[in-house]
């Protein structure tokens, strides 16, 4: 089993800002979201002898992991790289109303990987999909997976063996998790926080 998880929110997502592989960090909505995470893993997890927490490298995926982490008792966090969110070259840092405003057309969906130095869906899936190919067995897969909202849609994607379209099409919510078992994708929502 994996339970999928996109980091809570951050400054760039409070601001309008394109992360990417930037570094950001937690706001405290994020930091609470972060925690409802952990609540509800622990509800969900009887035992956590034998789970696993991967973050990907960024910050904001770390901070995520490491108070998922407290809640269940201080699992140790460790760093996947195959993980990272996509990179969107020299788009990220900048506010999206400027580059929609500069980019019309490219503003469709997909659009983030449509920056003219960023990495396009194949760099993504071509990280994800060899990282899910190379996990235990699906009853033997103990995997907490603190990602972001791109590459986690690709992850959902590849699991379920979906369109490009329709991977593209999924919700990335910073108050959820994804459980990937029996082939399919559950949505579990978390006890609401304010803002």
């Amino acid at each position: 089993m994996i339970y999928l998880l996109r980091h809570g929110q951050t400054d760039y997502n409070r601001d309008g800002r394109l992360q990417g592989q930037t570094n950001s960090q937690l706001t405290s909505l994020g930091m609470a979201q972060a925690r409802q995470m952990g609540v509800l893993l622990a509800d969900l997890i009887d035992d956590v002898s034998g789970w696993r927490i991967l973050a990907s490298p960024l910050r904001r995926t770390r901070q995520s992991a490491a108070i998922v982490s407290q809640t269940l008792g201080g699992l140790p966090v460790e760093i996947e790289p195959a993980l990272i969110e996509v990179g969107c070259g020299s788009w990220e840092n900048r506010m999206y109303a400027d580059l929609k405003a500069e980019h019309p057309d490219s503003f469709g969906l997909g659009w983030f990987f449509n920056s003219p130095d960023g990495e396009r869906f194949e760099d993504v899936d071509g990280r994800v999909r060899p990282w899910l190919a190379a996990l235990p067995p699906e009853g033997e897969r103990k995997v907490i997976a603190v990602s972001h909202g791109v590459a986690g849609s690709l992850m959902r994607g590849a699991y379920l063996g979906l369109s490009r379209e329709e991977t593209l099409a999924q919700d990335t919510p910073q108050d959820a998790i994804f459980r990937l078992a029996g082939g399919a994708v559950d949505r579990l929502p978390c006890a609401p926080v304010a803002a």
